[in-house]
């Protein structure tokens, strides 16, 4: 399975948005799926198979491919595993991960090599921890969870006191916990609660090098690009959509299905469900192009 502009000779490759059409005029692709009411321009010397969704096809095969791979199995003997944590026995445990006191990792999930789990997390059944995923002490992550390489869940949140000697730290004594079918990227941190819990719920997806700060609440389906940052006591609905370095202030509530394009501020709460938002502070979309259209007057 390839891309249309590089397939190569017994490539499988596809077509579902038009503007890459030029390609299969000239892709070396064996094959190439396309949509049921596609007709070529020119010559196509690829095998079309054409279907009602290819979208829906390519993802089905890549899900396919990616389950031909080798599956991690086994606990290595390099690997430290406290007498009191619970490890599952078609667990995999890689080299130089650490499962510390009262941790339970249930069937059939992955931990890589160089994964801490601290003492009494718990790690759902199927999910996977890539290498140098930190989870600290009290934290729970669900089921069929996707944990990418160097994320951090349940450091410290952001709380200090100012004194007449300086900052005084505010002890974090709360926990961080993801529910079901989550994924968080690479370097993404979920900073546990000062008290309670920092809640991540069923099906969000985090990018890489996302910040949600503590005592944060993320409803479920909410998706999240790189580099937004979520101050802490901050609520997100249900299925919002966040472009890259979004920032989002700390103590608000954020509507469902609110949609906020890339480096938009969001300083206060949003409280009618699906806007759609751009710029610092966050707007209108239409408003805030006509806007950046007098700056360039000024």
């Amino acid at each position: 399975v390839s891309s249309i502009e590089g397939g190569k000779k017994g490539a499988l490759t596809y077509l579902s948005n038009p503007k890459y059409e030029q390609y299969i005029y000239s892709t070396e692709a064996s094959i190439v799926l396309v949509a049921n009411d596609f007709e070529p321009k020119q010559e196509v010397s690829a095998t079309l198979i054409k279907l009602p969704d290819v979208g829906a096809a390519v993802l089905k095969l890549l899900e396919m491919y990616n389950a031909m791979k080798p599956q991690k199995r086994g606990i290595s003997k390099m690997c430290s595993i406290s007498d009191k944590a619970t490890v599952a026995e078609d667990c995999y445990v890689g080299d130089f991960a650490v499962i510390e006191a009262g941790a339970v990792v249930e069937a059939g999930a992955k931990i890589y090599p160089q994964v801490y789990v601290g003492d009494g997390v718990k790690i759902g059944a199927g999910t996977t921890l890539y290498p140098g995923v930190k989870i600290y002490e009290g934290c729970r992550v669900g089921e069929n969870c996707i944990i990418h390489a160097g994320a951090v869940i349940g450091a410290d949140g952001f709380g200090f006191e100012p004194t007449e000697d300086g900052y005084k730290k505010i002890a974090q004594i709360g926990i961080a916990v993801l529910e079901d079918d989550i994924e968080i990227g690479a370097n993404t941190c979920v900073d546990r609660a000062v008290m309670g819990e920092t809640i991540i719920h069923k099906g969000v997806k985090l990018d890489n090098l996302v910040q949600i700060g503590h005592n944060c609440e993320v409803n479920s389906h909410t998706v999240m690009s790189a580099q937004v940052g979520v101050a802490g006591s901050t609520k997100i609905g249900e299925w919002c959509m966040f472009g890259g370095q979004v920032g989002i202030a700390g103590h608000a509530t954020i509507a469902d299905r609110t949609m906020a394009g890339a480096q938009s501020g969001i300083p206060n709460s949003v409280k009618k469900p699906n806007q759609e938002l751009m710029g610092t502070p966050a707007i209108d979309p239409r408003v805030w192009w006509k806007a950046q259209a007098v700056v360039k007057q000024l």
